[in-house]
């Protein structure tokens, strides 16, 4: 009996001992949890019990040099749904789904989805969601947010680029200064219980979003227009694939303008435009065929695709003979039409050949043969040290996503034939703007620049927050060489095949090139020039590229046009002003006038109105009745013998 009580009290005591030391335990570890684990916890409730929403930031604008807007933001909504906070999804899919145009079955997989917020769909219009608040339905958040709307739809569509559902920049300079443009996006607190549901007259606190700042351009809406618009005329008028133009600071690198038309529309960036969409017409294409087309539609083949620049090249082959010393402007050369280099006959564009010339002729007759024999005189050597110097074997640098470098022979496999045909732009490959940035160095006393869009990036009170700088190489080539170049370029529009440019009271330099297309004798080709102005202190130099004309195809007949019509429009609005000679004045019966406003104007009251003047040509635009805009612009001073360009709604 007495050891029956021993045992029942040891039991007892391991009992309360076990009791003890566990009530010990768990005061060391709520002290533990209350002191040094307080603030990690009260954190978690903390969370437990907020709702976090963000809230947009808006992004920057981009201006053009003129200060205009070419890309700002509208005011939309997201449409979003708590899972927990939802009383009646039966009537949320309802009104979701015919208020937002979507299918039923796809909102209900988002407001049955068991998570803490579902996106139902971005970028609404604010009218639609204001009409979804008024349904005061559980459960359904709607929360301010921008979208990106540029007011000129395609205008420079390929460098502007677009942003995404985000918000965020695809292409073009929107995603090339993303950092600069995007802002800092706020956030919505709401208070809930530990369901989820949000406590009812509990404060809400927000952290306000930063917005993005503003970025300026030196690219400039009305040269963009004018370029686009000549563009689009040959390219319709010659039925071509498509045509490439670049204006551009030859002193600085700002680009001005860089068209690539068809443009597409940069408000409705994923439908295809209808030169890809009638070729498709009934087909039914797969995703991947789709994405296909549409990274097509908004390449910028002005810096994204090469191709062999043909006579235009031979700008870069006569500098580096001149900075050599092995050519000067009175060496003698017969082209009988063709030259013979080790076993192949390669052919002069003129058939019977330009016979006795001296340099000058060669390049105004913009002769093959004369260039074989200066290329053999500068060597490989010598060919590669200035392609270097004109920044031809590496990117230009231009600030636009997706720049393609040249395609070049390796040095040590250039035999005679390369060099001949490379001394008239064959067999290697280079972009549009790099060829027109060697030009630029050849034309503004051997200064290498990079050419640019950025100038500033701006706070949206106005204040500067960034300046860009691009470095400038000097030395590229002699300012005696470049005064020269500059005498012989205008010498081919004056009194060469570049004479279609000519433009009356402006000093005009340039360069033809027809350039065969691969594979060779396919008959298709690419039509160009490229011209400067003026040529005594050139102030702006442009590239034009006409892909695959129909009939005529010559560059000097169909592309050198294009750009006098376009330096008829811009050197003007530039304030470069016209210095007519007494021979112009002469021959040409030069007169000038005020541009009247047609804005607005019936075709009828256009026709009363042009009985006062007498227009060279008037071209009009748009199947409508009603003037929606003009170049050039109402108020400006041009020629009587200048074009009118109307554009009917």
């Amino acid at each position: 009996m007495a050891r029956s009580r021993t045992y029942n009290r040891r039991n007892i005591f391991i009992i309360v001992s076990v009791v003890i030391l566990a009530a010990f335990s768990l005061t060391i570890r709520l002290g533990y949890l209350m002191i040094f684990r307080s603030e990690e916890y009260a954190k978690q409730a903390q969370a437990l019990h907020e709702r976090e929403r963000a809230i947009k930031a808006e992004r920057g604008s981009i201006f053009d040099r003129n200060g205009i807007e070419i890309a700002t933001n509208k005011p939309v909504c997201t449409i979003s749904v708590i899972y927990s906070q939802i009383t009646d999804p039966e009537r949320v899919i309802e009104v979701l789904s015919n208020e937002l145009g979507l299918s039923e079955e796809r909102v209900r997989k988002r407001v049955e989805k068991v998570s803490s917020i579902e996106r139902i769909k971005s970028n609404v219009d604010k009218e639609i969601a204001d009409r979804i608040r008024e349904y005061k339905l559980d459960g359904v958040m709607v929360d301010e947010d921008y979208k990106r709307y540029y007011p000129y739809d395609s205008l420079a569509s390929k460098v502007i680029g677009f942003t995404g559902g985000d918000n965020q920049g695809i292409i073009g300079l929107e995603v090339k200064y993303e950092e600069h443009l995007k802002g800092i996006d706020g956030t919505i607190l709401t208070l809930t219980t530990a369901y989820g549901v949000e406590i009812p007259n509990a404060a809400e606190d927000r952290i306000e979003p930063q917005p993005g700042n503003d970025l300026v351009l030196s690219l400039d809406v009305n040269i963009q227009k004018y370029a686009e618009q000549a563009a689009l005329k040959v390219m319709e008028a010659k039925n071509a694939n498509n045509v490439k133009l670049i204006v551009m600071n030859p002193q600085n690198g700002e680009l001005y303008a860089m068209v690539n038309v068809p443009e597409f529309n940069l408000n409705d960036p994923y439908t295809l435009i209808d030169e890809i969409a009638t070729e498709y017409e009934g087909q039914s294409l797969s995703a991947e065929k789709q994405q296909e087309l549409l990274n097509g539609m908004w390449r910028n083949a002005c810096i994204s695709d090469t191709y062999e620049p043909g006579s235009a090249f031979k700008i870069i082959t006569a500098t580096a003979a001149l900075e050599e010393g092995l050519v000067s402007l009175n060496d003698s050369f017969f082209c009988p039409g063709y030259k013979k280099v080790e076993d192949r006959i390669i052919r002069c564009h003129k058939a019977g050949g330009h016979g006795s010339q001296n340099f000058v002729d060669g390049i105004k007759n913009s002769c093959n043969p004369v260039f074989m024999e200066i290329g053999a005189r500068l060597g490989v050597d010598k060919t590669y040290l200035y392609y270097d110097r004109l920044g031809l074997f590496k990117k230009t640098g231009v600030d636009l996503p997706g720049e393609a470098n040249s395609i070049m022979h390796k040095k040590d496999i250039i035999g005679a034939v390369e060099l001949a045909t490379m001394s008239f732009g064959q067999s290697f490959q280079i972009t549009p703007l790099q060829l027109l940035t060697a030009s630029s160095a050849v034309i503004n006393g051997g200064n290498l620049v990079v050419p640019h869009f950025g100038v500033q990036v701006k706070a949206p009170d106005g204040r500067m927050v960034k300046t860009f700088n691009y470095e400038v190489n000097s030395g590229a080539v002699t300012k005696e060489t470049s005064e020269t170049m500059k005498e012989l370029l205008e010498a081919v529009v004056s009194d060469g095949t570049g004479k279609r440019a000519y433009l009356p009271g402006f000093r005009i330099g340039g360069k033809t090139a027809t350039s065969e297309k691969l594979p060779r004798r396919s008959g298709k080709y690419i039509s160009s020039f490229i011209g400067f102005a003026p040529a005594d202190d050139p102030q702006v130099i442009a590239i034009i590229l006409i892909d695959e004309p129909t009939g005529i195809y010559y560059g000097g007949t169909i592309a050198a046009p294009v750009i006098s019509e376009l330096f008829d429009n811009i050197l003007p609005y530039m304030g470069i002003e016209a210095k007519y000679s007494e021979t112009e004045i002469e021959e040409f019966n030069i007169g000038s006038f005020v541009v009247p406003d047609f804005i607005g104007k019936t075709r009828k009251e256009v026709k009363d109105l042009l009985k006062v003047y007498d227009f060279d040509e008037l071209y009009s635009i748009g199947e409508g009745d009603i003037v929606i805009e003009q170049f050039p612009l109402a108020g400006e001073t041009v020629d009587l013998k200048s074009d009118i360009i109307l554009y009917f709604n």
